[in-house]
């Protein structure tokens, strides 16, 4: 603790216990108050500005300290002031009062708790940001609440402190206005119980639940605005309970739930069945990447104890097996299958026309009209080309048209070093391409830990993979027929000549063409469509989720966010549901391939959110070493002191599947402990897992015990 905060603590407590040691505790219980009653009224009529400014500090000095005894003072400024002037003085020292508080609360504990706790608060705090106002309007209506603990708690939350005094002199105004009252007829009191009857706190909880009524009606209101100009063309019934734009992870879950639950769906397509997963996305990367694995095993056959094995292939017939991969996992999002399922499957451009309706307009020219109660947008995203002059003349490929190629490029320039161009980079190189990778930033993978976008690099150096970091893509050229790329690094320039160009520098979300202009629906400054926590737009019967509403562009977010939407768009009349991001894991396809859920170190630290690490190194794990994959790592964050897992990532062979474990014990609460409780057979990888939290539970021995044990022992010996 620094010395200002040590000076401030000390100064409260030594008034506080001053307060206790004066009497001021005996002073103001209400029999005291009771038998005193008429000297107050002496004292005050004969000085009273002095008798009101001394009762002002008192009052403001026993809130700001959450000393006891502010309601019965409440009380005495109706018995001395009067109703009137009682309310004011009271309701301008108590709001004083509980800012003071407030901010020695901030002041002395919120960085500790923040950092301590920031993680489970995250949600909190993101409330607070948005509507404490509110939340804070309904604490301080409902005198059940103590507001000492109001003032204290809201200190270790992002609320302003202009905010803070506003509302809770709103709010506390009903309560004062009651007990000053109740003081003016002090005499005929018995007990404070006296003041609030049973009716009386009613109309109090009552009043408390009213900023939640108010905030439907602000709502409703809101809707009613964004409705107006659409009002006239509202259908008086519906054809359909929903209907969903794009057939990718998002579009087909959200139709599934529907059918599921028999409400009446179409989901409409313009493209594909599956959208980019099945055909251009996760599917035929990791076919490819298998087949570039397998090559790249048989090549290591010495490895293995093998004298030699040669192995002939045509790129041709690898592309061909990634396309046999896509139709062989089609029927699993067919339009066959989703009608078999109750679902309506139309194939065409879709455009919403009003806030019910949705226009279809297919191959051959027709257009049909679809009216509905609510629509959920899961259009996806596509792949971003940035503007570099000249790249418009390099035929450029991107994880969308790659799938295209039948020959085996012979120099292959990746421009990106994110997850999709380090899968493709490394799959393109062990097929022997020559690969050059330009990456701007210092590092590939960046949002990884360092040491895993070191363990990566490393590999793709040993594949053969060019890699270019801290370089800017400038220009593009043509010079006699050879595509040269320039690049900056470190002021100088460097030129690359290629023959393919793979740009994979981001994806961006699809939001034109389909009427979001039309009824001007917002985006964020991230391209996506702006959604509240229930995933709705500005109209609360239009939805959007997956790549198309971000946060996250994973096929299983997007399945994830289309549970919430679908059945917030179905019964959100009756209750609406908050998407949960609390543990959302990931993985790249590299080899090592490198998985991650929560935290990692590097975030944690931006985010000043202390942590514990312990890392175990899978080139110690006995299944690793049998299968000549012994590298890579498991990394766990931890609560320091604790158990509690704030982060995992594993960098090694099928981290993706071993990620799972961390996955469940963090959804479920489950610590380290737990973990390393738990049976792992052996020998497998997933020993890997017990062996990390076995890291944490050596370092958290408790020596002191061992100790003793260690002489209890030499001593039955």
């Amino acid at each position: 603790m620094s010395r200002s905060r040590l000076m401030v603590l000390i100064a409260i407590v030594a008034l506080a216990a001053a307060f206790f040691a004066l009497g001021g505790h005996r002073y103001l219980s209400f029999e005291q108050i009771k038998a005193q009653h008429a000297a107050i009224q002496a004292f005050h009529a004969a000085r009273p500005w002095e008798t009101a400014a001394a009762f002002f500090a008192v009052y403001v000095a026993v809130t700001g300290l959450s000393l006891p005894g502010a309601a019965i003072m409440t009380l005495v400024a109706g018995a001395l002031f009067g109703l009137l002037w009682g309310t004011v003085i009271v309701s301008f020292a108590s709001s004083i009062g509980a800012t003071l508080a407030f901010l020695a609360s901030r002041f002395l504990l919120r960085d500790w708790v923040q950092q301590r706790f920031g993680q489970p608060l995250r949600a909190v705090n993101d409330g607070i940001e948005k509507d404490g106002g509110f939340y804070l309007f309904t604490l301080r209506l409902i005198p059940a609440v103590p507001f000492f603990v109001i003032n204290l708690a809201m200190g270790l939350t992002p609320i302003a402190t202009r905010t803070f005094y506003w509302v809770s002199q709103l709010g506390m105004l009903a309560g004062t206005v009651v007990y000053v009252n109740a003081g003016t007829q002090l005499a005929a009191i018995e007990s404070p119980s006296g003041i609030l009857s049973p009716g009386l706190v009613g109309a109090f909880v009552l009043l408390g639940v009213f900023p939640l009524i108010a905030k439907k009606i602000v709502d409703a209101v809101k809707a009613r605005r964004v409705y107006a100009r659409w009002s006239a063309r509202k259908p008086a019934a519906f054809d359909r309970n929903l209907v969903v734009i794009g057939a990718g992870s998002a579009g087909l879950v959200s139709a599934y739930i529907a059918a599921a639950v028999k409400a009446k769906v179409t989901l409409v397509e313009k493209h594909r069945m599956g959208g980019d997963c099945l055909n251009t996305g996760c599917v035929p990367s990791k076919a490819l990447i298998k087949s570039a694995r397998v090559l790249h095993t048989i090549r290591r056959a010495r490895d293995f104890g093998l004298k030699s094995a040669n192995v002939e292939f045509e790129f041709a017939d690898v592309m061909e097996r990634v396309q046999r991969v896509i139709r062989t996992v089609e029927p699993h999002d067919s339009i066959e299958r989703y009608t078999g399922l109750g679902v309506e499957c139309l194939q065409g451009e879709a455009k919403i026309v009003t806030p019910w309706e949705v226009q279809v307009k297919t191959a051959d020219g027709a257009t049909r009209r679809l009216t509905t109660r609510s629509i959920v947008i899961a259009a996806g995203a596509r792949p971003f080309v940035p503007p570099i002059p000249g790249i418009d003349r390099m035929d450029c490929l991107t994880s969308d048209s790659i799938w295209g190629l039948r020959a085996l490029p012979p120099r292959l320039v990746v421009l990106g070093g994110g997850p999709i161009g380090c899968e493709l980079a490394q799959a393109f190189a062990r097929f022997g391409s020559k690969v050059t990778q330009v990456e701007m930033l210092p590092r590939i993978l960046p949002r990884e830990d360092p040491e895993f976008s070191e363990l990566v690099a490393q590999r793709f150096r040993e594949d053969g993979v060019d890699l270019l970091t801290s370089h800017r893509a400038k220009q593009f050229l043509l010079e006699d027929g050879r595509k040269v790329l320039l690049c900056e690094r470190e002021g100088r320039e460097v030129r690359i000549e290629f023959d393919t160009l793979l740009c994979a520098v981001g994806r961006v979300a699809n939001t034109t063409g389909y009427g979001l202009e039309e009824l001007g629906i917002p985006l964020t400054r991230a391209r996506t469509i702006e959604t509240n926590e229930s995933l709705q737009t500005i109209y609360p019967n239009i939805y959007a989720c997956g790549d198309v509403a971000g946060p996250y562009q994973f096929t299983h977010t997007a399945a994830h966010q289309a549970w919430y939407a679908s059945v917030n768009a179905l019964f959100g009349w009756l209750r609406t549901v908050r998407a949960d991001y609390s543990v959302i894991p990931w993985a790249t396809f590299t080899d090592p391939e490198v998985a991650r859920v929560g935290l990692n170190e590097q975030e944690a630290k931006e985010r000043g959110i202390p942590c514990e690490v312990s890392v175990y190194g899978i080139d110690d794990l006995d299944r690793a070493i049998a299968d000549e994959a012994a590298h890579g790592m498991v990394k766990v964050l931890t609560v320091p002191g604790k158990d509690r897992i704030l982060g995992v990532t594993i960098a090694g062979e099928h981290a993706g599947d071993l990620i799972a474990e961390f996955v469940s014990a963090m959804r479920h609460g489950l610590g380290l402990n737990g973990v390393l409780g738990t049976i792992h057979i052996y020998p497998t990888l997933a020993e890997a897992n017990k062996y990390a939290a076995g890291v944490w539970k050596k370092a958290h021995a408790p020596q002191g015990v061992l100790r003793m044990l260690e002489r209890l022992h030499a001593w039955m010996r």
